[in-house]
């Protein structure tokens, strides 16, 4: 087992960070967000429906954690100045941004390459790359302001060797590692470092719209990834950049 995989972070390790998450409504998002939270960092929960957000912010709240900010916002329809504001407001209301988990993603439909509509490829690839080129784009400035930020894209197992059937989610996850691997290369020298994680199959609703006949409770759970996911946020991580790993054992 990699270090990570089993890193037990101490219970300030997030302290005073502002965190974003992406897709933090539910799955993986929603469980990091707390966990994040749970370990001091003032999370910033970014997703499209808005009762989810006020339900994990709730939550947050209610433990007792650093009272966290809701972004409600549709990757789908949200444009370049959307998340210019953003990255200003947030510079604005906390100073900088010290951490980014890219979560939110969408599968579409698994279907043989021939059959794979205009439409469905243009809403994976612009919930799965495009947004996430303009959020890292819009919210750079704000990362630099921190002094050692951390950014987390999320890849797949499909992002790595292509299957069939997976088509534009498959494409759209090799672009994430690509993209990461670019942001990596170009930030080395500096305050920002970038990563990308692999969850693995996780008992999540994208994983059961994926494969309906699969025994779920065979799964590890969101909870069970999050010492991968606490490494690579807190300073623990702080000299590794440009590494693409798995948060689970395989």
């Amino acid at each position: 087992m990699q270090h990570y995989q089993n890193y037990q972070a101490p219970a300030d390790a997030l302290a005073n960070k502002v965190i974003l998450v992406t897709g933090a409504g539910d799955g993986i998002g929603r469980v990091a967000a707390i966990t994040y939270a749970q370990h001091g960092a003032t999370v910033i929960l970014l997703g499209r429906t808005t009762k989810k957000l006020a339900a994990v912010y709730d939550e947050i709240v209610a433990a007792g954690y650093p009272e966290p900010a809701i972004v409600p916002l549709d990757m789908k329809g949200a444009t370049e100045s959307n998340y210019q504001d953003m990255g200003a407001t947030i510079i604005d209301q906390f100073g900088r941004l010290d951490g980014l988990l890219h979560n939110a993603s969408i599968l579409g439909v698994l279907s043989p390459f021939a059959h794979i509509d205009l439409p469905t490829w243009n809403d994976i690839m612009q919930v799965n790359v495009t947004a996430q080129f303009l959020m890292t784009k819009a919210l750079l400035p704000a990362l630099l302001k921190a002094p050692a930020a951390s950014v987390i894209f999320t890849s797949s197992g499909v992002g790595r060797k292509g299957r069939a059937h997976w088509g534009p989610y498959a494409v759209s996850k090799f672009a994430t590692e690509g993209m990461a691997q670019v942001l990596a290369d170009e930030y080395e020298n500096s305050s920002l470092r970038v990563n990308v994680i692999n969850p693995g199959a996780t008992r999540t609703g994208m994983r059961s719209r994926a494969y309906p006949a699969e025994d779920a409770s065979l799964l590890k759970t969101p909870a069970d990834l999050m010492p991968t996911y606490l490494y690579f946020m807190s300073d623990e991580s702080k000299n590794t950049t440009g590494e693409s790993v798995d948060a689970q054992t395989r």
